[in-house]
């Protein structure tokens, strides 16, 4: 009897995986099915891109008679150059990194440091607690927002970037809770560790926890980079001084400086899409492995 209770597991383990490949593989044309969806997805989501670099590139001229084409007929490189110096781009550029890059560090030790209480530390009413949290996140901002300009108008912040960094400083719902999930898929011996050689709660998180958490860390950074970079909304309602605009804030007034030059309109937002699309292409794995670590525990 004990041969046969030995190889039951082991010939029910193969199944299941023969049974997953099956599913996965599929039939040919069920994959040529599924490719064919894929590239005509790709192509949809990457065709505005490919005409906005295309128009960037064209004459004034090529604009109206180019329609729908990706292939410019006269190389206009200088389109870039004259777009930079049309406006203020270097200041621009330097609120930008001032109001993304702050964020960037604020939120991901707020909210790992967050997310590292409600897993670990054992208190009454922290579950309650963290549902409260996620339910901010049903929240719209256009409904928080006006709370938040007579808070920051009180406090004498209008036309400076305060009131986009200062929030950051208490992290995001969604980033505590991806810490969190990631937390609780870690060994609890090693809080037992530390605590028996003496280390404190922020000990541990700083020592201990916070020095396993690349992905997660790598994953918020990059998706919290992108979205203040590309920040337009609240530049809009804090800040209408030109002394501390962003770029989005100043894209949306290009056209007023410039006329409806559009290929240094696209030549510029070119520019300023840049950092983000080599970002998410440069940490697209640990964007994806840090969540998928995160949700599946």
């Amino acid at each position: 009897m004990s041969a046969p209770s030995k190889t039951m597991p082991r010939a029910r383990a193969e199944r299941t995986a023969h049974d997953r490949r099956s599913r996965h593989d599929g039939t040919p044309a069920a994959r040529y099915t599924a490719l064919a969806v894929l590239v005509v997805g790709s192509v949809v989501f990457v065709y505005p891109f490919l005409w906005m670099i295309a128009t960037a590139l064209r004459t004034p001229e090529g604009v109206s008679s180019g329609g729908i084409a990706l292939w410019p007929v006269q190389w206009q490189w200088s389109n870039f150059s004259s777009g930079l110096d049309s406006f203020p781009f270097w200041r621009y550029f330097r609120n930008s990194l001032l109001s993304t890059l702050v964020p960037v560090v604020a939120v991901v030790y707020s909210s790992s440091l967050v997310g590292f209480a409600f897993a670990r530390i054992r208190a009454r009413g922290s579950n309650v607690l963290f549902g409260i949290v996620l339910a901010t996140l049903l929240l719209p901002q256009e409904v928080t927002i006006v709370p938040q300009f007579i808070l920051f108008k009180n406090l004498d912040m209008m036309n400076t970037l305060w009131p986009i960094i200062v929030p950051t400083f208490f992290g995001s719902a969604f980033f505590i809770f991806l810490f969190r999930q990631f937390y609780l898929r870690l060994p609890e011996s090693l809080t037992d560790a530390a605590i028996l050689d003496g280390a404190g709660w922020f000990r541990i998180w700083w020592s201990v926890y916070l020095p396993l958490s690349r992905p997660v860390l790598i994953a918020t950074a990059v998706l919290q980079f992108m979205s203040y970079w590309n920040n337009f909304f609240q530049a809009a309602i804090y800040i209408t001084d030109d002394k501390w605009k962003t770029l989005p804030l100043a894209l949306a007034g290009f056209q007023s400086v410039n006329g409806t030059n559009t290929p240094l309109l696209m030549a510029t937002t070119v520019v300023v899409t840049l950092p983000c699309a080599l970002i998410f292409f440069l940490a697209q794995r640990h964007i994806i492995g840090g969540i998928s670590f995160s949700g599946n525990k």
